[in-house]
């Protein structure tokens, strides 16, 4: 390389989870069997299934949906590190093929952290990973030339603004009786992939990419 790299917050999770729940998407599809389905039927983690199905009842999915080719919805889930923070993300979006533009409209989550402590407090983190996450995965990119970075401000460098935040609904899960578990990065990974796995669902074709730009999406289109 020829910068200097550093990880996102959630170190490998991110783009790992993104990649590992955009393939289960596509496993299921070559399958014929609804994505939450899929990932049920090869769990054997009873939490990790309780999120799931609580996500699932929560955002009212219905299997077998089929997209208008603008609305989108899509699923992630993830146990951070595999054993921290359990959680699941259901993403509706809406896209516009033609114009290339693409908005995440509500995100569903769940969550097992174990014993919760701070109820607000774990609420909040869920929440400010997810809306971090579809930053990073609908907007942020640094740029550079054989030579610096060249994306050194805020008007080269874009993030999700406040209008565009989505609806977000985090449902936690409390196990008193279990340790509490670590949630600071958790929910950054099922989210992107909720996301990207709802604008492949509305486009009728895979993306494999991040951010979704609306060059990228105009060209998936």
């Amino acid at each position: 390389m020829p910068l200097r790299t550093s990880a996102l917050r959630a170190l490998g999770a991110y783009a790992n989870v993104f990649a590992i729940e955009s393939f289960m998407d596509e496993l299921a599809g070559a399958a014929g069997i609804d994505p939450i389905e899929f990932r049920l039927r090869h769990l054997k983690d009873q939490r990790a299934r309780t999120v799931i199905e609580t996500a699932a009842a929560k955002a009212s999915w219905k299997p077998g949906f089929k997209s208008d080719g603008t609305h989108g919805r899509g699923f992630g889930f993830a146990k951070y590190k595999n054993l921290s923070c359990y959680v699941a993300c259901i993403a509706d979006v809406i896209v516009d093929s033609r114009t290339g533009a693409t908005r995440v409209s509500r995100v569903v989550a769940a969550a097992d952290a174990g014993q919760v402590i701070n109820p607000k407090g774990l609420e909040m983190q869920i929440e400010g990973g997810i809306i971090q996450s579809i930053s990073w995965t609908l907007k942020e990119a640094v740029k550079f030339n054989r030579e610096k970075v060249t994306s050194r401000d805020w008007s080269s460098y874009h993030i999700l603004t406040f209008p565009e935040m989505p609806r977000v609904e985090v449902h936690l899960l409390n196990r008193p009786d279990e340790k509490p578990l670590g949630s600071g990065e958790a929910s950054q990974g099922p989210a992107a992939a909720a996301v990207v796995n709802a604008v492949s669902s509305a486009l009728g074709r895979r993306v494999r990419d991040v951010p979704l730009s609306v060059e990228r999406i105009k060209q998936e289109g």
